[in-house]
């Protein structure tokens, strides 16, 4: 099989950058069609020479500059050997692509990112909830819609992903979706394992997160007082429908069970505990850990309601709750009707439990922790550092003993 082969390098003379040079290229002739690559050298137009492709003069830079040209042309001409032994068609973007590596099998950012959430998919209930699942195909959703924006393609070679990437990811996350900050690092965090993968499976040689650190802002917290509490308590509604969401929130401001673990709330999940009342005995469904609650009576007196006027639940669920999305729509109407201006929704009943009902009232930190199923007492603290009333009440008692 016989081929016409030639290399050039030359200048391109119309990219010139601020001290007026300009980057060379390699043509690779093959059959009379020809490919470019960068060599990633750049030289000013007025010291290169035409005729030798090369650089003029006999200087040290000249000398250096040549002898990489050389190296270039002995390697793109040692593939030009090899893909010939092997008697197949090819074209000068072969030699090419040989060259620049790109013949090696790309991994491709999102086809990285779908593999992992289908393995998540998967592992949902075993060792991920399905609210992990979703912020994984959210996380992705929002690569893919930036790589289209930013870049103009429908995904990109894992190995293309850099600093540069992820600070404009985190600024598309921020001005474009309209997220909050630790919305966005949350999200980031995400792309993170994915890329942590890559570099797991040397897919990549540099790990493009190592100097980005995920620094979350400490938010402040809504939750309900006791006078607001006592308003929805007091507060007869006008349907059934507002009146068992109104039930269910109120639930969860005295157990501190986020939506999830009320949702799958069985009879099972009701024992008597070491003093002789009834506990909640749950592991929470976002981190699995165990999470054990003594039942308050406002708390019992909901499900024993539920227990006499309820129509049998499937899977043996203890209270009849909606989806988060109606639960919240019919809160923020609760709100308005019970004259509360807070956002309403159903994890605020979560921050109530562990300020107003138990903090507020002397519980410990460290049992407040145990029954909210915190992994870490830091978790927890967040709610400690919102509580002035709980400060100011401290330090009249101290004030006090020294008067």
């Amino acid at each position: 099989m016989y081929e016409t082969y030639s290399t050039l390098f030359y200048p391109k003379g119309s990219n010139k950058d601020k001290s007026g040079k300009v980057p060379v290229y390699l043509r690779i002739t093959v059959n009379g069609k020809h490919s470019e690559v960068s060599i990633k050298r750049k030289i000013l137009p007025e010291k290169w020479n035409s005729v030798t492709g090369s650089m003029r003069g006999k200087s040290t830079e000249a000398g250096n500059f040549n002898r990489y040209l050389n190296s270039i042309r002995s390697r793109v001409d040692k593939i030009y050997e090899d893909v010939t032994k092997k008697q197949v068609p090819f074209t000068s973007e072969t030699i090419r692509n040989i060259y620049s590596g790109r013949d090696q099998k790309e991994n491709l950012l999102l086809k990285i990112f779908q593999s992992h959430n289908d393995q998540v998919d998967r592992l949902v209930g075993r060792d991920f909830a399905a609210g992990t699942a979703e912020r994984y195909k959210t996380a992705k959703k929002h690569v893919e819609e930036y790589i289209e924006k930013e870049y103009k393609v429908k995904d990109l070679p894992v190995r293309d992903v850099n600093n540069q990437f992820i600070t404009g990811f985190e600024y598309y996350l921020k001005i474009e979706r309209n997220c909050s900050h630790n919305t966005a690092v949350k999200y980031i965090t995400n792309f993170k394992k994915i890329i942590r993968i890559a570099f797991a499976n040397n897919w990549i040689q540099i790990d493009p997160f190592l100097h980005w650190k995920a620094k979350l802002k400490i938010v402040d917290r809504e939750f309900l007082t006791e006078g607001e509490i006592q308003k929805l308590i007091e507060k007869e509604l006008h349907t059934d429908r507002l009146d068992q969401v109104k039930d269910i929130f109120l639930f969860a401001c005295f157990t501190g069970l986020a939506y999830a673990d009320v949702k799958k709330l069985s009879s099972d999940n009701i024992v008597i505990g070491i003093d002789g009342n009834k506990w909640i005995k749950i592991n929470r469904s976002k981190t699995d850990s165990p999470s054990n609650i003594p039942l308050l009576p406002t708390a019992i007196q909901i499900i024993k309601k539920y227990s006499f006027e309820r129509k049998p639940l499937k899977n043996d669920q203890l209270l009849p709750i909606l989806t988060n999305q109606k639960m919240n729509a019919y809160l923020k109407e609760i709100a308005d009707l019970c004259e509360i201006e807070k956002n309403l929704t159903f994890h605020l009943a979560r921050h109530t439990f562990a300020t107003t009902v138990t903090l507020l009232n002397g519980v410990p930190i460290e049992s407040v922790s145990k029954m909210l199923g915190h992994k870490n007492l830091k978790t927890t603290q967040h709610y400690a550092k919102i509580l002035d009333q709980k400060v100011s009440e401290d330090m009249n008692a101290l004030r006090s003993r020294y008067q």
